[in-house]
């Protein structure tokens, strides 16, 4: 058994009883489920790393406190793009608890006290609301803070004395929109001057501005980065500056693998999206631990 201090995040998606009943068993099980897959290739996007899934909830596991805070700021509006009208009548949200202390990770599952209060935290949030507990408010730098509002002590089941608690609050922010797709980037950093993305393959190097729309890549004619190999999809995948983020989005047959410098493990995407950051490579067509893959290098770049 290894045991580590971790910041635990547990996400619970609101609203699923009543698209049940709405949708149909069948229909609200699929909904659900690429829901709660959506959500968990999110976080792992940002470093955090998949534990389980429970059903319409997922348990992640993060290094970084504020990397974990920040995803979990981003998760309604990966809920609200993913839903294109298909649970009008039954709109699904997302509720989510933080917490931060010592875990024991054993047979592929975690325990301990931050897990347990990570999961009650959850279960006290509202739909849309992001609780913290106070080991993860006092690892945020103090920008950060701002967004937050103190709920004083409430009381978690299992626990014998009330807890402090904070709540993430999106209200304290001009554009509470903006503040959920920057992830509170401009709280903590500023204002971004220049931001872009240098990708590179062999002897081709390109850089990616928020300013330069797309990047398609592939086999094909016409893409800005072509890759003459079999496995890539004339058009393969998109790289692009969107809400303050450099997102890459799979679009081929064969899919596509992002391999964070700080993950050991890449995120295989199939049809799906991808939010980048720091270091990495991308696999296309295979993954990067395949030494024939086509295989571009990424280093996403703050310039201010």
């Amino acid at each position: 058994m290894e045991q580590s201090v971790r910041t635990v995040v547990f996400a619970d998606l609101t609203g699923s009883t009543g698209l049940f009943e709405t949708a149909g068993n069948v229909a609200a099980t699929q909904i659900v489920t690429r829901r709660m897959h959506a959500l968990g290739r999110h976080l792992a996007c940002a470093g955090g790393r998949v534990v389980k899934y429970l059903g319409d909830g997922v348990l992640v596991l993060f290094d970084d406190t504020v990397a974990a805070v920040q995803a979990a700021a981003n998760m309604p509006e990966v809920v609200r793009e993913l839903t294109h009208g298909e649970t009008e009548r039954a709109p699904l949200g997302i509720k989510t608890g933080v917490a931060r202390g010592s875990i024991v990770e054993h047979g592929g599952d975690c325990y301990g006290d931050a897990v347990n209060v990570a999961a009650r935290l959850s279960d006290r949030a509202q739909a849309g609301e992001i609780l913290i507990g106070e080991s993860v408010f006092d690892s945020l730098p103090d920008a950060m803070r701002l967004g937050c509002h103190s709920l004083d002590r409430i009381s978690i089941k299992g626990k014998a004395e009330p807890l402090r608690v904070w709540r993430v609050d999106f209200s304290r922010t001009a554009e509470t929109t903006l503040t959920t797709m920057l992830g509170f980037q401009e709280l903590i950093d500023g204002p971004v001057s220049v931001q872009r993305i240098d990708i590179e393959r062999l002897d081709q190097r390109i850089e990616l501005h928020p300013d330069d729309g797309p990047l398609v890549i592939g086999r094909g004619d016409g893409v800005g980065f072509s890759i003459d190999d079999p496995r890539v999809s004339r058009r393969h995948a998109r790289i692009e500056w969107t809400g303050g983020q450099c997102v890459f989005t799979d679009f081929s047959s064969n899919g596509s693998w992002v391999r964070f410098a700080s993950a050991s493990a890449p995120v295989a995407l199939r049809r799906d999206t991808c939010t980048l950051y720091g270091d990495g490579e991308i696999g296309l067509g295979a993954t990067p631990d395949d030494f024939t893959a086509p295989t571009l290098g990424f280093h996403v770049i703050d310039q201010r």
